[in-house]
């Protein structure tokens, strides 16, 4: 289904903001956050940001490696709830998501059907008229939004980026969104730069990712730290059972 390779994008879009922490033994508490070393700065950010319960996650740009520049809007958390939408770019469509306990709702619009769908998206739009599908995480067809929606899957993208090769810089002290924080840059081999901008303030999170060089152009902005996500799911009268369009189909054993 073409839904489930949209969010598994969505998912590697979110890995930018893992290969700019590295691994390391968090430094000790310092008030002098802003004349640490490059290392430990990250050391900080990367630790916040394992730490943390919930967040919002929105990121941009291309990617390079032959991706097409998207845009994602996601606020997430450790139980698996999420609420936000993927676009898609240029045109392509845009994928409005609703998690919450074992329900996944998925709503594409207009464009989602014409252009990732072109043999029977008409069809499927026509039937859905606006409203959403509605699934459970054991349907397999939506494993991909599953994951996607779960912030243990951006904890272990993290863990598992935690060895990227490349230099570690640190830069000028600088703002973001009206943050004051500090930028850690990596690059790698290919001149691909990785930065994190550090809240210097506070648990020190990342405040913005992003990716530069080698086709890349890409941000990602993490705010709203520990805020619930929202509660809000749509209606029976906005939803469709996913198998009254696509079947049944089996749960995993």
């Amino acid at each position: 289904m073409t839904g489930q390779r949209i969010a598994a994008r969505a998912a590697a879009c979110a890995a930018v903001a893992a290969l700019a922490l590295t691994t390391g033994t968090p430094a000790d508490a310092d008030d002098d956050f802003e004349s640490l070393p490059a290392q430990q700065i990250a050391d900080r950010s990367r630790e916040a940001l394992l730490g943390t319960r919930s967040l919002h996650l929105r990121a941009e740009g291309d990617l390079g490696e032959g991706r097409a520049p998207m845009t994602i809007d996601l606020s997430l958390d450790r139980s698996g709830n999420c609420a936000g939408d993927i676009d898609l770019g240029k045109g392509k469509g845009t994928v409005e998501i609703v998690k919450r306990g074992d329900d996944v709702w998925i709503k594409p619009d207009a464009d989602f059907w014409e252009n990732q769908v072109p043999i029977g998206g008409e069809t499927f739009e026509s039937i859905l008229d606006g409203r959403y599908m509605k699934g459970e995480v054991s349907d397999s067809r939506l494993r991909p939004v599953v994951s996607a929606c779960d912030l243990d899957t951006f904890r272990e993208l993290v863990t598992d980026n935690a060895d990227a090769a490349g230099t570690l810089t640190k830069g000028e002290v600088t703002t973001v969104d009206g943050v004051r924080a500090v930028p850690v840059t990596r690059t790698d081999d290919s001149r691909r730069t990785t930065t994190a901008y550090v809240d210097a303030e506070g648990e020190h999170h990342p405040v913005r990712i992003t990716l530069r060089g080698d086709g890349a152009d890409a941000a990602v902005d993490l705010s709203d730290f520990d805020k619930p996500v929202p509660t809000a799911t749509p209606s029976p009268d906005e939803t469709v059972d996913v198998s009254a369009l696509l079947g049944r189909t089996s749960a995993p054993s």
